[in-house]
């Protein structure tokens, strides 16, 4: 019998569809692309997955055929018919030709969500900063010695991750049924020291690993936020009720001393309004006055306003609202309400609320520990997505800002680690002072924005220095818009072998309307391939605004078009397969229902912006103003027409394209100019790896006064992206997409060299245009298209409102 022993150390990717395949064979096994692509490069060997036709483990027929083809080691899955081996070229196309095989697919890397929820919130470099080190007496901040209280349905101490009686230093069951009592007034009590309080839910556990959890039985691949803090479990189970909620806080308030607990984190609620009176309320507020902070989750009822937690509501929690990896805000995270809040007094002290998450984290697909329960098994096809497969049994994925709330309890204990004297309302400010500001989201959405776990611990250590002076929250801005936006559903059944008039789908835009974002995804075979296409909205003049041909089409599904100030009239909005392109040479699309949304903006008022009436950049400027992307001037102008200043991109980059701050390390330095330059300064940089998003070498070469060229703002935007490695491998001429076919830049030589890959991205991407002109001689059949970039022409700040509008539309809308 064959045994099946090996382990393989990268993440597998299990799917099952299919692209072209090694032969023509009828009927033949899914080849993964990935795998016709190594096959190409004349590699000998593969880490594969092989899945069988069949409902369970692969069949002793199955493994039969394995050997037979001299397949002898490998692992085999519990539950899947499906096998991890290594197989050559030849048996790949035996395989291919056996009935009984439904796919082959390479043994792929892939993202590891967790990993990048510790990367992009910053607890890694946290982890890694010899600084920090320094100051933390040489030892790396992990939340070493700081109590945080899991109220929630329990926690499996029984996982390695935990380990019961060491990192999970008492797990507590709570024991009240008010139906079972006896007739008499009796003391709570707590059945502790249980291994496992979580045995029909798996949501406690998941929590907990996310707060601390040790990672070791993933190699400390998905560990925790804190993994050096003390977990203290109270278990509701799978039914919470109010009793059992404030239990969780009577027990931490009881035994605060005794596990130096210093945060509480509850990952549940309810609906409806703040009140101060409602007991659970008054236990936070208890667990606040003894120094423990106490963290809310905001809701999964999104993402229409009025749907938070009314228990993080309470001015002394912090409300976690879930974003996504990209930075932007998940649709289930609930919002508050805009400009609505009180004041209340309590024991004769003021209180002020407002309805709206006090910060934001990563709540989409984590992995964290997992438990054996019917929860944790409705995301095994998740699991099998996105984790190691050898890791399968000890973690699981899940969403919601039930998963965002823990990332931020560990992020606080590593800040109480760092300053053991930092009170909750002093927590909760340097979060929020911290944070990395969410282009396009209002406060009652996303509070202060993203967290920022390196600022945030950096704060700690010194609270004397002064962040927040980038952070949107606290700005008072010389200009504002009010506007209203309606938004209409679309779909296409698209097919590049129809006519035309089948891809389109006809709208009509009315007198008034500021602008038009049009978007659709193109998903691809079963959402996972990307379909390289390209969406066109055509003007009742005839006049097309394209997408661009993106040929990130397998990174980005989305493709997008923004008209400002749309003539009114019908309106066409067209599907059409790339091409001229190398990565799409035949130049067709892929057959599939593509559905879209179109948004129209009308402005209904402004103020601070005198000086834009009847400017071609208006509606832009309107849109830019109102998401907060940038700003006019102190005395009501926005200069339209005055050439943007690098101090000016610096600030409006730190304002509207997802860059973290850092503080000036020169006197009288500017905060802004110093985020743009930090090494991994944009939040699409999960890693923190890659350069500034500004050209200058350091604050001192920096000058705020200096124009801003086309290249440059080339540069800002796509590094802002976090595609500089991308930028940095493209080759060849640099071209741009006109109608049906690609034109080269007819001065493409004027663009420095290190920044043509930038200016290629910045034309695909369809954020910068490129100027055309049509030649056509005296006998000439046909017209010559020529197409230049003008990279060393100095941007208006009009020009900038286009391209910003366009960048935020695109990229975080």
């Amino acid at each position: 019998m064959i045994q099946y022993t090996a382990m393989f150390g990268v993440l597998a990717l299990i799917l099952s569809f299919g692209l072209t395949n090694v032969n023509a064979t009828s009927q033949a096994a899914t080849i993964d692309p990935l795998l016709e692509e190594a096959i190409a490069e004349g590699e000998s060997e593969f880490q594969v997955i092989i899945s069988f036709h069949g409902e369970e483990e692969a069949t002793a027929t199955n493994l039969d055929l394995l050997e037979q083809l001299g397949i002898t080691k490998g692992i085999t899955l519990a539950s899947l018919p499906m096998v991890a081996t290594l197989v050559t070229e030849d048996q790949i196309e035996a395989l291919q030709s056996d009935e009984s095989v439904r796919s082959v697919y390479l043994n792929s890397k892939l993202e590891y969500f967790n990993e990048d929820s510790t990367d992009i919130t910053g607890v890694n470099e946290v982890r890694t900063d010899n600084d920090m080190r320094v100051q933390n007496g040489g030892m790396p901040v992990t939340g070493d010695g700081v109590g945080v209280v899991v109220n929630d349905s329990g926690v499996d101490g029984l996982h390695q991750d935990h380990a019961f009686g060491d990192h999970l230093v008492q797990n507590v069951m709570a024991n009240v049924n008010l139906n079972s009592l006896s007739p008499e007034l009796l003391p709570i009590t707590y059945v502790e020291g249980v291994p496992n309080t979580d045995t029909n839910s798996g949501h406690g556990t998941h929590v907990a690993g996310t707060v601390g959890g040790t990672g070791q039985m993933s190699g400390g691949k998905y560990e925790g936020g804190a993994p050096g803090a003390d977990l203290i479990g109270y278990g509701s189970g799978a039914a919470l009720f109010i009793l059992d909620a404030i239990g969780g806080f009577d027990y931490a308030i009881t035994h605060q001393s005794e596990y130096g607990i210093r945060v509480i984190t509850n990952s549940w609620g309810s609906s409806g309004d703040f009140d101060p009176d409602n007991p659970v309320n008054i236990a936070s507020k208890r667990a606040f006055d003894r120094g423990i902070t106490v963290v809310f989750a905001a809701g999964n009822s999104g993402p229409g306003e009025d749907s938070h937690n009314p228990y993080a509501k309470a001015p002394w929690v912090i409300s976690v609202a879930a974003g996504e990896k990209d930075g932007t805000l998940a649709d289930f995270s609930s919002r508050g309400t805009a400009g609505v809040g009180g004041t209340f007094e309590i024991d004769g002290e003021s209180w002020t609320w407002k309805d709206e998450p006090a910060i934001t984290a990563p709540g989409v697909d984590i992995i964290s520990t997992k438990t054996v329960s019917p929860l944790t098994a409705l995301a095994a096809d998740k699991d099998l997505e996105l984790i190691d497969i050898g890791h399968l049994p000890y973690y699981t994925t899940m969403s919601g800002t039930s998963m965002a709330t823990p990332h931020v309890a560990g992020i606080i204990a590593l800040m109480l680690e760092a300053n053991p004297l930092l009170s909750p309302s002093e927590v909760k400010e340097l979060l929020q002072q911290s944070a990395t500001n969410m282009p396009g989201y209002e406060t009652w959405e996303v509070g202060a924005g993203y967290v920022n776990a390196y600022a945030a611990v950096d704060a700690a250590f010194d609270v004397t220095q002064e962040y927040g002076s980038t952070v949107n929250m606290f700005q008072t801005f010389n200009s504002e818009v009010e506007s209203s936006t309606t938004r209409e559903e679309f779909e296409v059944d698209y097919n590049p072998l129809t006519l035309v008039s089948m891809n389109q789908y006809s709208f009509e835009i009315e007198e008034g309307i500021g602008s038009v974002v049009a978007k659709v995804d193109g998903k691809g075979l079963l959402g996972e391939t990307g379909n390289p296409i390209n969406l066109v909205l055509i003007a009742p003049d005839g006049t097309e605004y394209s997408s661009g041909i993106s040929l990130l089409f397998t990174l980005y599904w989305d493709r997008t078009v923004s008209v400002n100030a749309p003539m009114a009239g019908t309106w066409t909005a067209e599907i059409r397969g790339l091409r001229g392109a190398e990565e799409n040479p035949i130049g067709i699309g892929l057959p599939e229902t593509i559905e879209g949304t179109l948004a129209f903006t009308e402005v209904s008022g402004f103020t601070g912006l005198d000086d834009i009436d009847g400017h071609p950049a208006a509606s832009a400027i309107q849109m830019g103003v109102k998401e907060r992307l940038f700003d006019g001037f102190n005395n009501n102008k926005f200069k339209p027409d005055s050439a943007l200043k690098q101090g000016e991109l610096a600030q409006y980059l730190v304002m509207g394209a997802g860059i973290r701050q850092t503080l000036s390390t020169e006197e009288n330095g500017s905060p802004f100019v110093a985020s743009v330059l930090q090494q991994g300064a944009a939040l699409k940089d999960k890693q923190h790896v890659q350069n500034g998003v500004m050209l200058a070498e350091s604050e001192a070469t920096f000058n705020p006064r200096d124009n801003v060229t086309r290249a440059e703002l080339a540069y800002s935007l796509v590094q802002s992206l976090g595609l500089q490695d991308m930028a940095q491998e493209v080759e060849g001429d640099v071209t741009v997409q006109y109608e049906n076919e690609r034109v080269a830049i007819g001065d493409a030589e004027e663009i420095p060299t290190e920044l043509k890959g930038y200016v290629q991205l910045a034309l695909d991407l369809n954020i910068i245009n490129a100027n055309f002109d049509i030649e056509q001689g005296r006998f000439d059949l046909r017209p010559t298209v020529t197409a230049t970039f003008s990279p060393n022409q100095e941007v208006t700040r009009g020009d900038f409102a286009v391209a910003m509008t366009r960048y935020f539309n695109a990229f975080f809308n």
